[in-house]
């Protein structure tokens, strides 16, 4: 199931003669703890290390029905987009056509202006854990992402330390698959609490 994160960190807008304008930034990021209202949400260490990377695309605000602006392709020096796995997550430059393409235009000065501060992705979770689900706010870990689809540039990000999402249908969708998440999680904690007291029950009886 797609998911979305968003996260404010710094991006950058810059030019050098190499790639022309550009904006760096950070879409993903490890180890910062969010508060998704129900729950809050982390992203380990290593969660990207086999994660599909070999086709990504940059987009604003998640329109799939826009051009791309920019286009990772097995992460080669040719794409127009390239990606760091580091420490801290994922860090992006994306070359921008600022020349032939008025939305790369627009999104450049809006980042130059600081109009436009943060980043989001789009996302399959691998593998997660829940902890204190018993209490009034659990807390997910995502061990593994299996695919990254897309990156955007976005207007209203959720995780607070991201670099560069909107009040928007994507992040009410987001939250509701926060929120099966969460009922699935709790559910499969019920049923096993309650296999482990029949399994007792069963001993005893022996």
């Amino acid at each position: 199931m797609k998911q979305a994160r968003s996260f404010n960190f710094e991006i950058h807008a810059e030019n050098n003669e190499r790639y022309g304008n550009f904006i760096t930034g950070r879409p993903i990021v490890l180890d910062a703890v969010t508060d998704l209202g129900m729950f809050t949400e982390e992203i380990a260490r290593g969660a990207l290390d086999r994660t599909n990377l070999k086709d990504v695309r940059f987009l604003i605000n998640h329109n799939v029905d826009m051009i791309p602006l920019a286009r990772s392709r097995n992460n080669t020096e040719n794409s127009t987009m390239q990606f760091t796995i580091d420490n801290e997550g994922m860090l992006i430059r994306v070359n921008l056509d600022t020349e032939n393409n008025s939305d790369a235009r627009s999104l450049y000065s809006a980042i130059s202006r600081g109009d436009i501060s943060g980043m989001s992705f789009m996302f399959d979770i691998d593998g997660e854990e829940w902890r204190d689900l018993d209490t009034d706010k659990p807390h997910r870990i995502i061990t593994s992402i299996a695919n990254v689809y897309e990156v955007s540039a976005v207007t209203f990000p959720a995780y607070e330390q991201t670099e560069i999402d909107v009040e928007s249908r994507d992040n009410r969708s987001a939250l509701d698959n926060a929120k099966r998440a969460l009922d699935n999680a709790k559910k499969r904690e019920e049923n096993t609490k309650l296999l482990n007291r029949l399994i007792e029950a069963r001993r005893k009886e022996l």
